[in-house]
């Protein structure tokens, strides 16, 4: 059992951090829970993982107080992996579970329902002087933003093949032949009459077609980030409390 001191310690570290037996971090202190019976402080509550979002339960039992923090005699990753609660009080069925999963035996003080710390059972505490005390606990919804990545479009190259006509002009050389006759004067000594013939072969050129392969351009898709800021907004719920007085008081 706790004393006072030990109970006011608990208060003042609201938000504090929570250590392991290791001294690595777990998160910090959110809430206190008290037993519903004896209105000592029973478990510490707890945020955990990214921003806080897991909240869990580990024992007062055997922690230690500083001015660092709170240091539980559990270690890190059995206090991250304990079931994560969400309600505004413990349940004997919750409990039990709790304490089965710590491995503490689970005695009569886990027969009454487990209130946190500012939402004590009144109707249960008779022995307190403000026994006579009642309260609402008000609730407000909040935003949390985030980002998700969803399909925006598609750009698509597609290569095929065109077919065209295509003219080139080339000069291309041609021989021909004519005959020509020049007189001769003079005497042809020692020459013979008789059939002679001359032959010429005459040459062109033709115009030759052949096709290869050359890269002309390169084409691709590239990505690129921007940002932008956009406004977000949706309704949120919240709790108001009105008071509705006829006492006449």
């Amino acid at each position: 059992m706790y004393d006072q001191v030990a109970m006011e310690r608990l208060q003042e570290l609201r938000g504090a951090p929570v250590f392991d037996t290791s001294g690595d971090k777990i998160g910090s202190v959110e809430e206190v829970f008290l037993d519903g019976q004896t209105n000592q402080p029973e478990w510490i509550g707890l945020g955990t993982g990214f921003f806080g979002t897991k909240r869990v339960l580990v024992p007062v039992s055997g922690a230690s107080f500083s001015s660092d923090g709170v240091t539980v005699r559990y270690p890190k990753d059995q206090v991250k992996d304990a079931p994560d609660f969400d309600a505004d009080y413990l349940t004997p069925e919750d409990e039990q579970a709790l304490y089965s999963y710590y491995g503490i035996p689970y005695g009569t003080s886990g027969s009454e329902t487990v209130l946190p710390e500012g939402e004590r059972d009144y109707d249960r505490q008779v022995d307190l002087e403000d026994a006579d005390r009642q309260a609402v606990t008000r609730h407000e919804e909040e935003l949390r933003v985030g980002t998700r990545e969803v399909e925006a479009g598609r750009l698509r190259l597609h290569k095929w093949v065109e077919t065209e006509q295509v003219e080139v002009p080339v000069e291309v050389r041609k021989e021909k032949a004519r005959v020509y006759r020049e007189p001769v004067d003079g005497e042809a000594a020692g020459h013979e009459i008789g059939d002679d013939s001359i032959e010429v072969t005459l040459s062109e050129e033709q115009a030759v077609v052949e096709k290869q392969t050359v890269a002309k351009e390169r084409i691709g898709i590239e990505k690129s980030v921007e940002t932008e800021q956009q406004t977000v907004g949706d309704e949120v719920r919240k709790e108001r409390v009105d008071v509705d007085d006829s006492s006449g008081a």
